[in-house]
Protein backbone atom coordinates (compact mmCIF):
# COMPACT_ATOMS: atom_id res chain seq x y z
CA UNK A 1 0.00 0.00 0.00
CA UNK A 2 2.59 2.37 0.74
CA UNK A 3 4.61 1.97 -2.42
CA UNK A 4 1.40 2.24 -4.43
CA UNK A 5 0.79 5.72 -2.36
CA UNK A 6 4.61 6.56 -3.20
CA UNK A 7 3.73 5.74 -7.21
CA UNK A 8 0.61 7.95 -7.07
CA UNK A 9 2.40 10.65 -5.32
CA UNK A 10 5.15 10.32 -8.10
CA UNK A 11 2.98 10.61 -11.03
CA UNK A 12 0.89 13.34 -9.56
CA UNK A 13 4.42 15.44 -8.89
CA UNK A 14 5.36 14.72 -12.14
CA UNK A 15 2.15 15.69 -13.39
CA UNK A 16 2.30 18.89 -11.79
CA UNK A 17 6.00 19.53 -12.64
CA UNK A 18 4.68 18.81 -16.73
CA UNK A 19 2.19 21.22 -16.09
CA UNK A 20 3.99 24.11 -14.33
CA UNK A 21 6.68 23.59 -17.07
CA UNK A 22 3.89 23.91 -19.81
CA UNK A 23 2.47 27.10 -18.12
CA UNK A 24 6.20 28.39 -18.26
CA UNK A 25 6.85 27.64 -21.68
CA UNK A 26 3.70 29.25 -22.71
CA UNK A 27 3.97 31.95 -20.77
CA UNK A 28 7.08 33.16 -22.11
CA UNK A 29 6.37 32.54 -25.59
CA UNK A 30 3.16 34.85 -24.45
CA UNK A 31 5.01 37.42 -22.83
CA UNK A 32 7.75 37.46 -25.81
CA UNK A 33 8.43 40.88 -26.55
CA UNK A 34 9.44 39.60 -29.71
CA UNK A 35 5.25 38.25 -30.84
CA UNK A 36 3.95 42.12 -30.58
CA UNK A 37 6.66 44.10 -32.41
CA UNK A 38 6.26 45.20 -35.71
CA UNK A 39 8.56 43.60 -38.11
CA UNK A 40 10.10 45.26 -40.92
CA UNK A 41 12.34 43.46 -44.15
CA UNK A 42 15.03 45.34 -45.70
CA UNK A 43 15.43 44.17 -49.44
CA UNK A 44 18.78 45.97 -50.36
CA UNK A 45 21.92 45.33 -52.97
CA UNK A 46 23.89 44.60 -50.18
CA UNK A 47 24.26 45.33 -46.24
CA UNK A 48 27.92 45.01 -46.42
CA UNK A 49 29.42 47.06 -48.85
CA UNK A 50 30.30 51.23 -48.51
CA UNK A 51 27.33 52.51 -48.57
CA UNK A 52 24.70 49.30 -47.63
CA UNK A 53 26.31 48.91 -44.46
CA UNK A 54 25.94 52.60 -43.47
CA UNK A 55 22.22 52.09 -44.20
CA UNK A 56 22.27 49.01 -42.18
CA UNK A 57 23.88 51.18 -39.22
CA UNK A 58 21.02 53.78 -39.18
CA UNK A 59 17.95 51.68 -39.68
CA UNK A 60 19.66 49.59 -36.56
CA UNK A 61 20.01 52.25 -34.68
CA UNK A 62 16.10 53.36 -35.62
CA UNK A 63 14.76 49.80 -34.99
CA UNK A 64 16.39 49.37 -31.78
CA UNK A 65 14.98 52.76 -30.77
CA UNK A 66 11.13 52.62 -31.72
CA UNK A 67 11.61 48.19 -30.55
CA UNK A 68 11.57 46.89 -33.88
CA UNK A 69 12.33 43.99 -35.53
CA UNK A 70 14.43 44.14 -38.48
CA UNK A 71 15.01 41.43 -41.45
CA UNK A 72 17.70 41.83 -44.03
CA UNK A 73 17.91 40.18 -47.28
CA UNK A 74 20.54 40.98 -49.82
CA UNK A 75 19.78 40.99 -53.59
CA UNK A 76 22.87 42.11 -55.76
CA UNK A 77 20.25 43.90 -57.61
CA UNK A 78 19.77 40.79 -59.79
CA UNK A 79 15.67 40.71 -61.02
CA UNK A 80 14.82 37.59 -59.75
CA UNK A 81 16.45 37.90 -56.34
CA UNK A 82 14.96 41.33 -56.19
CA UNK A 83 11.60 39.98 -56.65
CA UNK A 84 11.94 36.81 -54.80
CA UNK A 85 12.67 38.88 -51.98
CA UNK A 86 9.91 40.58 -51.19
CA UNK A 87 7.98 36.60 -51.18
CA UNK A 88 11.06 35.65 -48.71
CA UNK A 89 10.65 38.73 -45.69
CA UNK A 90 6.63 38.62 -46.54
CA UNK A 91 6.55 34.72 -45.50
CA UNK A 92 8.89 35.67 -42.62
CA UNK A 93 6.00 37.38 -41.22
CA UNK A 94 7.09 41.07 -42.10
CA UNK A 95 4.68 43.51 -41.05
CA UNK A 96 6.29 46.04 -43.75
CA UNK A 97 9.37 45.90 -46.03
CA UNK A 98 11.24 48.85 -47.22
CA UNK A 99 12.91 48.06 -50.75
CA UNK A 100 15.85 48.91 -53.24
CA UNK A 101 15.07 47.55 -56.29
CA UNK A 102 16.68 47.70 -60.00
CA UNK A 103 14.44 48.18 -62.69
CA UNK A 104 10.97 49.43 -62.13
CA UNK A 105 9.78 46.63 -63.52
CA UNK A 106 10.24 44.30 -60.65
CA UNK A 107 7.76 46.28 -58.70
CA UNK A 108 4.99 45.14 -60.33
CA UNK A 109 5.98 41.66 -59.25
CA UNK A 110 6.81 43.21 -55.28
CA UNK A 111 3.70 45.23 -55.00
CA UNK A 112 1.48 42.47 -55.89
CA UNK A 113 3.85 40.20 -53.13
CA UNK A 114 2.82 42.83 -50.69
CA UNK A 115 -0.65 43.27 -52.17
CA UNK A 116 -1.58 39.38 -51.46
CA UNK A 117 0.32 39.09 -47.91
CA UNK A 118 -0.89 43.06 -46.53
CA UNK A 119 2.43 43.75 -46.33
CA UNK A 120 2.96 47.76 -46.06
CA UNK A 121 6.03 48.75 -48.85
CA UNK A 122 8.25 51.41 -49.60
CA UNK A 123 11.16 52.16 -52.00
CA UNK A 124 14.19 53.65 -50.71
CA UNK A 125 16.87 55.35 -53.28
CA UNK A 126 14.57 54.78 -56.01
CA UNK A 127 10.72 55.99 -57.42
CA UNK A 128 8.77 54.60 -60.05
CA UNK A 129 8.47 57.36 -62.62
CA UNK A 130 5.15 57.82 -64.40
CA UNK A 131 6.70 58.79 -67.62
CA UNK A 132 8.22 55.87 -68.40
CA UNK A 133 6.75 53.14 -66.38
CA UNK A 134 3.20 53.82 -66.60
CA UNK A 135 1.78 50.33 -65.60
CA UNK A 136 3.69 50.09 -62.54
CA UNK A 137 3.33 53.56 -61.14
CA UNK A 138 -0.45 53.15 -61.37
CA UNK A 139 -0.29 49.80 -59.79
CA UNK A 140 1.59 51.59 -57.39
CA UNK A 141 -0.91 54.47 -56.53
CA UNK A 142 -3.78 51.75 -56.49
CA UNK A 143 -2.31 49.36 -53.76
CA UNK A 144 -3.41 49.96 -50.45
CA UNK A 145 -0.03 48.58 -49.10
CA UNK A 146 2.43 50.41 -51.27
CA UNK A 147 3.31 53.52 -48.87
CA UNK A 148 5.50 55.49 -51.01
CA UNK A 149 9.31 56.04 -52.27
CA UNK A 150 12.18 57.99 -50.84
CA UNK A 151 14.74 58.85 -53.34
CA UNK A 152 17.11 61.69 -54.54
CA UNK A 153 16.77 64.36 -57.44
CA UNK A 154 19.27 62.35 -59.36
CA UNK A 155 19.12 64.20 -62.61
CA UNK A 156 20.51 67.52 -60.86
CA UNK A 157 23.15 65.05 -59.09
CA UNK A 158 24.23 63.88 -62.07
CA UNK A 159 24.74 67.13 -64.00
CA UNK A 160 26.02 68.95 -60.61
CA UNK A 161 28.92 65.89 -61.18
CA UNK A 162 29.68 66.82 -64.67
CA UNK A 163 30.27 70.50 -64.32
CA UNK A 164 32.64 69.84 -61.03
CA UNK A 165 34.52 67.63 -63.64
CA UNK A 166 34.04 70.70 -66.18
CA UNK A 167 35.24 73.17 -63.97
CA UNK A 168 38.28 71.27 -63.41
CA UNK A 169 39.74 71.02 -67.11
CA UNK A 170 38.27 67.98 -67.98
CA UNK A 171 37.07 67.49 -71.15
CA UNK A 172 36.82 63.15 -72.37
CA UNK A 173 34.58 61.70 -69.59
CA UNK A 174 33.78 57.97 -69.52
CA UNK A 175 31.39 56.65 -67.40
CA UNK A 176 30.82 53.23 -65.57
CA UNK A 177 27.90 52.26 -64.52
CA UNK A 178 26.52 49.00 -62.53
CA UNK A 179 23.40 47.64 -64.13
CA UNK A 180 22.18 48.12 -67.77
CA UNK A 181 18.57 49.36 -67.22
CA UNK A 182 18.70 50.52 -63.16
CA UNK A 183 16.29 53.44 -62.24
CA UNK A 184 18.33 55.38 -60.86
CA UNK A 185 21.59 54.80 -63.02
CA UNK A 186 19.31 55.96 -65.93
CA UNK A 187 18.41 59.26 -64.28
CA UNK A 188 21.62 60.20 -63.75
CA UNK A 189 22.90 59.44 -66.77
CA UNK A 190 20.18 61.81 -68.19
CA UNK A 191 21.91 64.23 -65.57
CA UNK A 192 24.88 63.89 -67.14
CA UNK A 193 24.28 63.88 -70.50
CA UNK A 194 21.92 67.75 -69.49
CA UNK A 195 25.00 69.04 -67.74
CA UNK A 196 27.25 68.00 -70.86
CA UNK A 197 25.06 69.77 -73.21
CA UNK A 198 24.68 72.70 -70.56
CA UNK A 199 28.48 73.38 -70.34
CA UNK A 200 29.08 72.70 -74.41
CA UNK A 201 26.36 75.50 -74.94
CA UNK A 202 27.71 78.24 -73.02
CA UNK A 203 31.63 77.28 -72.87
CA UNK A 204 34.25 77.07 -75.88
CA UNK A 205 36.18 74.24 -74.21
CA UNK A 206 34.06 71.46 -75.33
CA UNK A 207 33.60 68.32 -73.09
CA UNK A 208 32.51 64.77 -74.25
CA UNK A 209 30.75 61.71 -72.60
CA UNK A 210 31.08 58.58 -73.61
CA UNK A 211 28.40 56.10 -73.72
CA UNK A 212 28.80 53.64 -70.37
CA UNK A 213 30.16 50.47 -69.47
CA UNK A 214 28.84 48.24 -66.81
CA UNK A 215 31.00 47.56 -63.65
CA UNK A 216 28.39 45.50 -61.89
CA UNK A 217 28.19 45.69 -57.85
CA UNK A 218 31.58 43.97 -56.49
CA UNK A 219 35.41 45.41 -56.78
CA UNK A 220 36.21 43.18 -59.15
CA UNK A 221 33.76 43.58 -61.71
CA UNK A 222 34.22 47.19 -61.00
CA UNK A 223 38.14 47.09 -61.74
CA UNK A 224 38.45 45.07 -64.98
CA UNK A 225 35.65 47.14 -66.11
CA UNK A 226 37.41 50.35 -65.48
CA UNK A 227 40.61 48.92 -67.10
CA UNK A 228 38.66 48.05 -70.03
CA UNK A 229 37.62 51.67 -70.26
CA UNK A 230 40.94 52.32 -69.64
CA UNK A 231 42.78 50.52 -72.35
CA UNK A 232 40.36 50.97 -74.99
CA UNK A 233 40.26 55.19 -74.11
CA UNK A 234 43.80 55.47 -73.36
CA UNK A 235 42.76 59.60 -73.59
CA UNK A 236 40.20 60.12 -71.17
CA UNK A 237 40.77 62.12 -68.48
CA UNK A 238 37.99 61.82 -66.13
CA UNK A 239 36.19 59.09 -65.06
CA UNK A 240 31.97 58.77 -63.60
CA UNK A 241 31.70 55.99 -61.39
CA UNK A 242 27.69 56.46 -61.34
CA UNK A 243 27.43 54.47 -58.25
CA UNK A 244 26.41 50.81 -57.17
CA UNK A 245 27.50 51.25 -53.38
CA UNK A 246 30.56 51.86 -53.21
CA UNK A 247 32.34 48.24 -54.21
CA UNK A 248 32.10 49.19 -58.32
CA UNK A 249 34.53 52.21 -57.47
CA UNK A 250 36.52 50.62 -54.92
CA UNK A 251 37.38 48.43 -58.01
CA UNK A 252 37.97 51.13 -60.64
CA UNK A 253 39.89 53.16 -57.99
CA UNK A 254 42.16 50.46 -57.95
CA UNK A 255 42.42 49.82 -61.43
CA UNK A 256 43.49 53.40 -62.02
CA UNK A 257 46.50 53.31 -59.35
CA UNK A 258 47.42 49.91 -60.86
CA UNK A 259 47.60 51.25 -64.80
CA UNK A 260 49.97 54.25 -63.24
CA UNK A 261 46.77 56.92 -63.66
CA UNK A 262 46.48 57.95 -60.44
CA UNK A 263 45.79 61.78 -60.73
CA UNK A 264 45.97 61.55 -63.97
CA UNK A 265 42.11 60.26 -64.94
CA UNK A 266 39.92 62.75 -62.60
CA UNK A 267 37.01 60.37 -60.63
CA UNK A 268 33.64 61.46 -59.51
CA UNK A 269 30.96 58.86 -58.26
CA UNK A 270 28.31 59.25 -55.77
CA UNK A 271 27.99 57.06 -52.42
CA UNK A 272 30.85 58.53 -50.14
CA UNK A 273 33.92 55.74 -49.52
CA UNK A 274 35.26 54.81 -46.15
CA UNK A 275 38.58 56.25 -47.29
CA UNK A 276 36.89 59.60 -48.95
CA UNK A 277 39.31 61.95 -47.03
CA UNK A 278 42.61 60.28 -48.53
CA UNK A 279 41.39 59.84 -51.85
CA UNK A 280 40.33 63.40 -51.72
CA UNK A 281 43.83 64.27 -50.54
CA UNK A 282 45.93 61.44 -52.53
CA UNK A 283 43.86 62.68 -56.05
CA UNK A 284 42.25 59.15 -56.10
CA UNK A 285 38.58 60.99 -56.14
CA UNK A 286 37.91 64.42 -57.27
CA UNK A 287 34.65 64.83 -55.95
CA UNK A 288 31.75 62.56 -54.57
CA UNK A 289 28.18 63.37 -53.72
CA UNK A 290 26.83 61.06 -51.03
CA UNK A 291 25.73 61.17 -47.48
CA UNK A 292 22.18 59.99 -48.27
CA UNK A 293 22.37 56.38 -46.49
CA UNK A 294 19.53 58.02 -44.22
CA UNK A 295 17.33 57.91 -47.15
CA UNK A 296 15.47 54.53 -46.72
CA UNK A 297 15.98 55.73 -42.84
CA UNK A 298 12.55 57.61 -43.92
CA UNK A 299 11.28 54.93 -45.99
CA UNK A 300 11.13 52.95 -42.84
CA UNK A 301 9.44 55.42 -41.07
CA UNK A 302 7.02 55.65 -43.71
CA UNK A 303 6.24 52.07 -43.15
CA UNK A 304 6.56 52.31 -39.49
CA UNK A 305 3.91 54.70 -39.29
CA UNK A 306 1.85 53.14 -42.03
CA UNK A 307 1.91 49.78 -40.09
CA UNK A 308 0.80 51.32 -37.05
CA UNK A 309 -2.00 53.57 -38.75
CA UNK A 310 -0.60 56.68 -38.02
CA UNK A 311 -0.44 57.58 -41.65
CA UNK A 312 -2.85 56.99 -43.93
CA UNK A 313 -2.18 54.83 -47.06
CA UNK A 314 -4.24 56.78 -50.77
CA UNK A 315 -5.54 54.24 -53.03
CA UNK A 316 -4.98 57.04 -55.69
CA UNK A 317 -1.09 58.03 -55.34
CA UNK A 318 1.83 57.90 -52.66
CA UNK A 319 4.36 59.50 -50.69
CA UNK A 320 6.82 61.29 -53.05
CA UNK A 321 10.17 61.78 -50.73
CA UNK A 322 13.30 63.29 -51.61
CA UNK A 323 16.29 63.22 -50.08
CA UNK A 324 18.89 65.76 -49.76
CA UNK A 325 22.55 65.11 -51.54
CA UNK A 326 25.62 65.84 -49.99
CA UNK A 327 28.49 67.16 -52.09
CA UNK A 328 32.09 66.71 -51.18
CA UNK A 329 35.08 68.22 -53.38
CA UNK A 330 38.01 68.75 -50.70
CA UNK A 331 39.67 67.11 -47.31
CA UNK A 332 37.94 70.44 -45.71
CA UNK A 333 34.24 69.38 -46.73
CA UNK A 334 34.87 65.78 -45.52
CA UNK A 335 35.89 66.57 -42.42
CA UNK A 336 32.80 68.25 -41.35
CA UNK A 337 30.68 65.38 -43.18
CA UNK A 338 32.92 62.82 -41.28
CA UNK A 339 32.30 64.75 -37.87
CA UNK A 340 28.32 64.20 -38.20
CA UNK A 341 27.89 61.01 -40.45
CA UNK A 342 30.66 59.03 -39.78
CA UNK A 343 32.35 59.19 -35.98
CA UNK A 344 28.38 59.29 -35.06
CA UNK A 345 25.06 58.78 -36.45
CA UNK A 346 23.51 62.17 -37.68
CA UNK A 347 20.26 61.05 -35.54
CA UNK A 348 20.51 59.83 -31.99
CA UNK A 349 17.71 57.32 -29.90
CA UNK A 350 15.52 60.35 -28.90
CA UNK A 351 15.35 61.84 -32.15
CA UNK A 352 14.49 59.26 -33.88
CA UNK A 353 11.95 58.43 -31.15
CA UNK A 354 10.68 62.07 -32.08
CA UNK A 355 11.03 61.47 -36.18
CA UNK A 356 9.17 58.38 -34.92
CA UNK A 357 6.06 60.40 -34.02
CA UNK A 358 5.79 63.67 -37.03
CA UNK A 359 3.41 63.50 -39.32
CA UNK A 360 4.17 62.75 -42.50
CA UNK A 361 4.38 66.75 -43.97
CA UNK A 362 7.13 66.98 -41.09
CA UNK A 363 8.51 64.27 -41.91
CA UNK A 364 9.42 65.86 -44.94
CA UNK A 365 10.04 68.47 -44.13
CA UNK A 366 12.66 67.38 -41.86
CA UNK A 367 14.11 65.27 -44.78
CA UNK A 368 14.75 68.46 -46.54
CA UNK A 369 16.35 70.32 -43.94
CA UNK A 370 19.06 67.29 -43.08
CA UNK A 371 22.75 68.61 -43.93
CA UNK A 372 25.82 69.01 -42.28
CA UNK A 373 24.54 72.26 -40.70
CA UNK A 374 21.22 71.06 -39.67
CA UNK A 375 23.22 68.37 -37.16
CA UNK A 376 25.29 70.97 -36.08
CA UNK A 377 22.37 72.64 -34.85
CA UNK A 378 20.92 69.60 -33.39
CA UNK A 379 24.10 69.09 -31.21
CA UNK A 380 24.59 72.51 -29.54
Amino acid sequence: MKKLLKVILSVALLGTLLVSCNKSQSGSKGSSSDSKKIKIGVSIWSSTDTLGSQCKRILDAAAKALDVQVMYVDQGHISENVTSSAETLSAAGCDGIIICNSASAEMTSVINTCNQNKVYCAQFFRIISQETNPKEYELAAKSPYYVGAVHENEVENGEKLVTILAEKGNKKIALEGWEAGDATFLLRWKGYKQGVQKWNASHSNKIELLEPQYGGTTSDTGRSTAEAIINANPDIDALIVAGGGGDTLVGALAAIESMGKKGKIAVVSTDFLADLDEQLKSGGMAAESGGHYCDPLIAFMLVYNAIKGNYAVSTSGFYDVNFPYLYVASPEDYAAYAKYFVDALPYNTEELKAMAALSEPALEAATAKLSIEDVMNRRK
